[in-house]
């Protein structure tokens, strides 16, 4: 009986991604131990049929909190946005849950084997978008010297939510959690305070964001206990590139001492000429090697 599992959505669009990041995980023999279960947000028949040659169970996503009709019609995929706060509804006999956003992939299996670690004694294991090179999510505009106008994801996302002026500034500048890889056990406090925070947010704010920012509420508002991973366990292309190590054959952290590359995000996109990598897997950027050279290559996984 497998006890841990890796959980993603994907819709028919997102397909091509969510085969990728399956065969990613299993290319590993670690993997034989972890149960792998999709949740389904408008995948065709077929896709279902061949995605039931690889996974252990798939199941339709719901609308786990009621939203606004208006807002979701024929968005099927913005159940993710709401569905992987319920996990332990959809996949009730296992002790442990790492979510992986089918948009990314594994390159490391340590990486894997650290968030189920993470997740010990009912924290949350997860990464915060801040480190060496990486893009500024918080910004401050100085106005007449002493006076200031804070741009913030979080801070922007949660008064939009019509969050408290006092909880909004509590989260303006606390570093900004993603929500696209994530570990909790099964018995968590960490669900129902992330299911509580996200029916909040869900009532005035977008469907897209909500459940990052309820996941950011429950750290730094609710005092979630919580196991911060290093960047490489979920490295976002789109805030900073990685480089490659020719010599094996792998992508790595672009600064010293350039950790192998966890899991690889492509959230936001990589674009080129208007076209992002995700939807066409051809598209190939430069990056640099650790000895200083210069190659062409996708960031997509390739057996």
């Amino acid at each position: 009986m497998k006890k841990n599992v890796i959980v993603s959505l994907a819709d028919a669009n997102y397909f091509p991604l969510l085969e990728e990041l399956v065969d990613s995980i299993k290319r590993f023999k670690e993997s034989e131990k972890v149960a792998i279960c999709i949740l389904d947000a408008g995948l065709t028949e077929e896709q279902k049929k061949r995605l039931s040659k690889k996974v252990d169970e798939i199941k339709l996503a719901e609308w786990d909190i009621k939203v606004s009709e208006n807002k979701v019609k024929g968005k099927e995929w913005l159940k993710s946005q709401v569905s992987r706060a319920f996990l332990p509804k959809y996949f009730p006999s296992f002790e442990k849950y790492l979510w992986i956003d089918c948009d990314a992939w594994v390159n490391d299996w340590n990486c894997i084997e650290l968030y189920f670690k993470a997740c010990n004694n009912g924290k949350l294991g997860i990464t915060q978008t801040l480190g060496p090179g990486y893009k500024i999510t918080s910004k401050v505009s100085w106005l007449f010297g002493k006076l200031a106008i804070i741009k913030s994801q979080n801070f922007k996302h949660a008064i939009k939510s019509k969050i408290s002026y006092e909880k909004a500034r509590k989260l303006a500048f606390a570093p900004h959690i993603n929500i696209g890889v994530f570990s909790l056990e099964k018995d968590s406090k960490g669900w129902s305070s992330w299911q509580n925070n996200l029916t909040k947010t869900l009532k005035a704010g977008n469907i897209f964001g909500s459940e990052g920012l309820a996941i950011n509420m429950s750290v730094y508002i609710d005092d979630l206990d919580t196991e911060f991973l290093p960047l490489n366990c979920n490295w976002i292309t789109s805030n900073l590139l990685p480089k490659y190590d020719l010599d094996k054959d792998t992508f790595v952290e672009p600064y010293l001492p350039n950790y192998k590359i966890g899991i690889m995000h492509l959230a936001a996109g990589i674009w080129k000429k208007g076209v992002d990598m995700r939807v066409d897997k051809s598209i190939e950027i430069e990056l640099d090697t650790l000895d200083n050279k210069k190659i062409i290559k996708s960031l997509r996984f390739s057996n």
